[in-house]
Order: C-alpha cells, then structure tokens, then sequence
C-alpha cells in the first residue's frame, strides 16, 4: 500500500477502502481491553463506564468532544514502568505526549521524573511542582531564554543537541554561577520501523549530533574542556510508537563504542546511558505492544551486555516513556451528526470533533478504533468513515471501521488510545475550541483542562 501523502492529508477518495482486509470483529459491542483505559467497562443499560461513570452523563456534564482520562489508569501505568526498570534506573515521563499541572502532580506523587522540551513545558512542569532536579530539557533549537530558565531553576540535566547549544550552555551556566549536568544527543544511524515522520535516529534529520564521522566524539570533547558543563551521559532516541526491541540493540551496541572510545581517549567513564522512548501501544487489534516489564528485562541486558563485552562499568540507565504511559489511559468522546451511506461504498458518519482534536490521522495517516457507547446495540454491522466537521476533506478521525448499522444522530462514539498527542496537537482550526480534558477516578470527575471559549479566541485576536 502507498504511504505517499495527498496535499490534503492521507488519500481520502478511493473507491473502495485502501488497505481494508478486515472482517468486523464478532462483536461490535466488545471493549478490547488492548486499546481502552483499565476501568472502561459497560453498565447493564449497555453505556459505556470509565471510573466509574456512565460516559452519557459526562457527556451530558462536560459538552462532546472531550478527552476522557482515567487517572487511576495513568497512575498504574507510571507505577508498571516504575517498578520494571527498579531502583537502578530513572524513568522520565515524556512531557510532549500529554501534559497539565494534574498530570504533573500525579507524576510527582508516584515518583517520576519528567522530560520537558520548551519553555511552556517547563513552566507547567515547574508550576505543577515538579522538583527542577527531576527535570530534564530536550530540543533541537533551545532559545537562550529557555537554556536561562532551565540552569536557573536547576534542571537536573539538558540534553544537548548541536555544536551551537553546548557553547550556548555554557555561557549561560558561568554567567549564572552553575555547573549544569548535561546529555549528548547522538544519532546511532538506527531507522526505526515506523512512519518516516517520526523516525528520529537516522542520520538524515534535524536531531542530534551523528557518531558517524567522529561528529559526537568531538561534542564529547568540546563538553569535557567546558567547567561549566558537566556531561553525565549520552541520549539516544530512535523513534515513536515501536514495538520491536531489536533497534534498541543496534542502538545500544554504538552508544556504548562511543562509551568506549570516550573512556580510551579522556580516562573517564559516563556514569549514564538514555535510550529515550518511542515504545509503541495498540491503537488497533493488530497491534501487539510489549508491556513494561519486558521492555525493561530486555534493555537491562542489551546494555549490560554491550558494557560488558567493552569492559565498561553498566551506567545508570534511563527511558523516557510518554505515549507508552498516557496514550491508552484516554479516549474521545464524540456525538454522532450526520451519517451519510454511500451505496455500494461506506457510510460517512460526522461527528462534532475532527482533525482539530486529533491531527495524527491526517498528519501520519495513524490508524485508530472506534465504538458505539451509548447504547449497545445488534443491528450488521457497517462500513464507515467517522470525519469530521472541518472544511477539510482531509478531515478524517477513523479512516476505516466497523460499526452498528442502526447508528444514527446523537449516538456518543468513542475513540480509544487518544491520551498521547491529541491534546497536545491540538488546534485552533477553523477557529474551533480545543475539548477539555476530564479526570475520571472511582466515581469523580474533574476538568484537568477546560474547554475554551470564544471569549478565549477573541482575547488573543487583539484587532
């Protein structure tokens, strides 16, 4: 199947379903636990229940669409990874997926750290009261406002990303007095097997400092001459949504060459290693995502098997899970409008939301299920399209499901797997208000992030 992309976003007009083989599921009323939040389940009237709530009433409570977060979910999920990697690695939470004061309250409670990689992620995460110590910052082009914010507030450690930065850094750290901790982003010339767009750790792209041509090792030595810098590590980072651990390994092997070659030419040994995130989740049935445990059982010897073979001492490991942690923890929650069969074809079902709430469709051409949840239901099940209200006919959220025939205006649908990135991408398109985010946990709900307003539009638009 082509993966090119139409000027409008993934190819929207085929005849028939482009790289559609699936038969519907048996049952279309089925909740697979794979792609739903833990708590999601279905009350007798047949309504789908998160935390403890009927989604018809938060619908009814909190306006479609929203994003519906199960907290007692987020938090078990931060505790699997934490408990995985154990005592003897960090575990940052990747801020860019999906982050807000709760979030960050939440993180701190069960002991994260948290990855940041701009001024407003920082100041969230500052505001949310995230120790600074806990923090760490990325970015391909930090601004010295930003790099002054960070060693000002004491990050505990900012990840470097190009010649510029590391003196950029260091001016900064003497003018304030500090020695910052600090990463070398390397690109280990590793292509993870995943869409081209997020593919990070291939040569060809904006990130990081290439091994190959010596190009990281001279970072190392440019750092090591700098007393205001004090490098603690080398970062790795080979792409998102993976679910194959075999890159890490390639990863791995050259970070520790490097490692190698560092000790042989300075006498020092790094005391850390960060292979990054990416780690993927099921957006689909098909999709078969490892949990945290294995995950961590097989980085733990890929590393210390590569340190032992080069006679180094194991460093300190770190991973920065984002999506892995938030991503299956929130769904969509939409009405139906209007439904539009096509005979011979599909049924094009609208609903209030669209590519302002989740761009990935359009963006990546990233797949997602959908569910009738307001009701069960027995009718055959169709061939739809769910879009959405944009004044786009790239405005798609699921590109090809199955769902009841019977479906029909007012309906709630559900998309799963939506708590990375959507929030996060969201847009003001066609002046649309980005949906709040609700907190739901044994019974309560909370907005973590309200709903804008027009008021909110216009305050900006300062004429």
């Amino acid at each position: 199947m082509s993966r090119s992309a139409h000027p409008a976003g993934p190819r929207h007009a085929d005849v028939m379903p482009e790289g559609h083989y699936t038969a519907p599921a048996a049952d279309l009323n089925a909740l697979d636990p794979r792609i739903w939040a833990r708590t999601v389940t279905r009350n007798a009237d047949g309504a789908a229940v998160v935390g403890g709530l009927d989604v018809r009433h938060l619908a009814e409570e909190f306006g479609t669409p929203a994003y519906i977060l199960d907290e007692a979910d987020f938090r078990a999920r931060c505790r699997a990874w934490k408990e995985a990697f154990g005592t003897g690695a960090d575990v940052f939470y990747a801020g860019k997926a999906f982050l807000s004061r709760a979030v960050v309250r939440w993180l701190q409670e069960e002991g994260m750290n948290l990855d940041v990689c701009s001024a407003g992620e920082l100041a969230v995460a500052l505001s949310g009261g995230m120790p600074a110590d806990r923090i760490a910052l990325h970015g391909n082009n930090k601004s010295a406002e930003e790099i002054e914010r960070a060693v000002g507030e004491g990050v505990g450690r900012i990840v470097l990303d190009s010649f510029e930065e590391i003196v950029r850094v260091a001016h900064i750290a003497r003018k304030l007095g500090r020695r910052q901790p600090v990463q070398i982003r390397v690109t280990v010339g590793v292509e993870a097997h995943t869409h081209e767009f997020i593919a990070t750790a291939h040569e060809d792209q904006k990130f990081g400092l290439a091994l190959s041509g010596g190009v990281a090792a001279e970072a190392v030595r440019r750092v090591l001459k700098l007393d205001s810098l004090e490098l603690i590590g080398i970062h790795s980072h080979i792409g998102s949504q993976i679910f194959d651990t075999s890159g890490f390994e390639v990863a791995a092997h050259r970070v520790v060459d490097l490692l190698k070659e560092i000790r042989d030419e300075h006498g020092i040994e790094l005391p850390e290693i960060d292979l990054g995130g990416g780690l993927g989740i099921a957006y689909t049935a098909d999709d078969d995502p490892r949990e945290p445990r294995e995950i961590a059982k097989s980085l733990r010897e890929i590393v210390s098997r590569e340190c032992a073979a080069a006679r180094l001492t194991e460093p300190r490991l770190s991973v920065e899970p984002g999506r892995a942690i938030v991503g299956p923890t929130a769904f969509t929650l939409y009405e139906a409008g209007t439904i539009k069969r096509l005979d011979g074809l599909r049924t094009y079902v609208s609903v209030d939301g669209g590519m302002s709430d989740n761009i990935r469709t359009a963006l990546y051409d990233a797949e997602y299920s959908v569910a009738l949840v307001s009701r069960t239901s027995d009718a055959e099940p169709m061939l739809a399209r769910v879009v959405g209200k944009h004044c786009e006919s790239g405005d798609i959220v699921v590109k090809d499901a199955f769902l009841p025939a019977d479906l029909a205006p007012g309906d709630l649908l559900a998309v799963p797997a939506t708590g990375a990135y959507c929030r996060s991408m969201a847009s003001n398109y066609n002046h649309a208000l980005r949906p709040p985010v609700v907190a739901v946990r044994d019974g309560e709900a909370k907005v973590i992030v309200r709903r804008e307003t027009e008021d909110d539009l216009l305050r900006l638009d300062v004429g």
